[in-house]
């Protein structure tokens, strides 16, 4: 099951925080919010990962 970690305004920043997690061995998808269309630059989308790795994200926003 996938939980939502973060949410991002916009594309780019949604691809920033993948990047973040994807470089500390975290798999990682964008969705973007419900209505919106996928390929939007300037949607609001949900950042998610693996719910047991969960507590490994909270790590690694501790550091930042």
């Amino acid at each position: 099951m996938w939980v939502e970690v973060k949410k991002a305004r916009g594309l780019a920043l949604a691809e920033m925080w993948k990047e973040l997690f994807e470089g500390e061995g975290i798999p990682t998808r964008l969705l973007p919010l419900a209505g919106e269309p996928r390929d939007r630059e300037l949607g609001t989308y949900s950042v998610l990962v693996p719910q047991d790795k969960e507590h490994v994200i909270q790590e690694v926003l501790r550091k930042l």
